[in-house]
């Protein structure tokens, strides 16, 4: 099946008492399917799935299958360093329905070639629906080498690599390849890949969709949005986005500890990346 060309790595948003906003979630899934969005990765790092409990996480994927916007894919977060409980959140998301899976490489306990390798075909044993690879060694420690995602790709419904390693982005054999970082969507689209799990899709999403439909436009829309790109990096994913979203009108709340809200500082980024792009006036700002 195909997830589609521009996915977005949905946040999670949080009420004033930082319980999930489920109404927003829905609110937000509507507004990004009809500005530019395929799909929607739910409880991925900007989903802030390290802060949710099994329950929250789980009722998350089943908001997004029940509640999805007509023709949008859903993909689950369901990574974990243990491989008994990533399997049994990949189960539990397969049953509320997620259109695929996607899979972060094991952190912290730094496991061996050998054991990624058991990892993952555990993982996709666990489900009847694609997996999704996530390579993002800034985060996990670990790289997934071009050549261990090629052996991989070779276990029955590894399909995919999300590859947040700009350095290696290359195509792989057997593997689709979405990029990881906003800034190589255009690339990846480039090198035929089938697009990219994008955050930037939040504020600039109809404009990443014309770099998906427009190729002969694709980099000069690509280079009017590096600035965004830049400014959703001021500090840690997600609370750039989050910080947009609340200038935009989204009410999307805070975040949870250890993650903590933008400073005056980084608002100040965001808002003039916003600005300039034109999605923002200086009076509204």
């Amino acid at each position: 099946m195909s997830l589609g060309s521009l996915l977005t790595a949905i946040v999670t948003p949080f009420d004033d008492q930082l319980a999930v906003d489920e109404q927003a979630f829905v609110d937000l899934m509507h507004h990004l399917a009809a500005h530019g969005s395929d799909g929607f990765v739910v409880c991925g790092t900007t989903g802030e799935a390290p802060t949710l409990d099994d329950a929250e996480h789980l009722r998350m994927i089943e908001l997004a299958c029940r509640h999805r916007p007509p023709g949008m894919s859903i993909v689950a977060g369901t990574g974990s360093n243990n491989t008994r409980h990533a399997c049994n959140m990949t189960q539990q998301a397969t049953e509320l329905g997620a259109d695929a899976i996607l899979s972060v490489t094991p952190y912290y306990n730094k496991p061996n070639r050998r054991g990624i390798v058991r990892h993952f075909q555990e993982v996709a044993a666990a489900t009847d629906k694609p997996v999704v690879l996530y390579n993002i060694p800034s985060r996990v420690v670990l790289d997934l080498s071009n050549e261990l995602l090629a052996e991989l790709a070779q276990i029955e419904r590894v399909d995919y690599v999300k590859q947040a390693n700009n350095a290696s982005l290359a195509p792989v054999d057997g593997l689709g390849l979405y990029a990881g970082n906003d800034e190589i969507f255009g690339p990846t689209l480039d090198l035929g890949g089938c697009g990219g799990i994008c955050v930037a899709s939040h504020v600039v999403g109809d404009l990443m969709r014309r770099m998906v439909d427009e190729p002969e436009n694709r980099a000069e829309i690509d280079a009017s949005l590096h600035d965004v790109y830049r400014a959703m990096g001021v500090t840690t994913n997600p609370i750039p986005v989050k910080a947009a979203l609340h200038l935009l009108g989204h009410p999307v709340g805070g975040l949870r500890l250890p993650m903590t809200s933008a400073t005056e500082d980084e608002i100040a980024v965001i808002r003039s990346a916003l600005q300039r792009i034109g999605l923002l006036s200086d009076a509204a700002a």
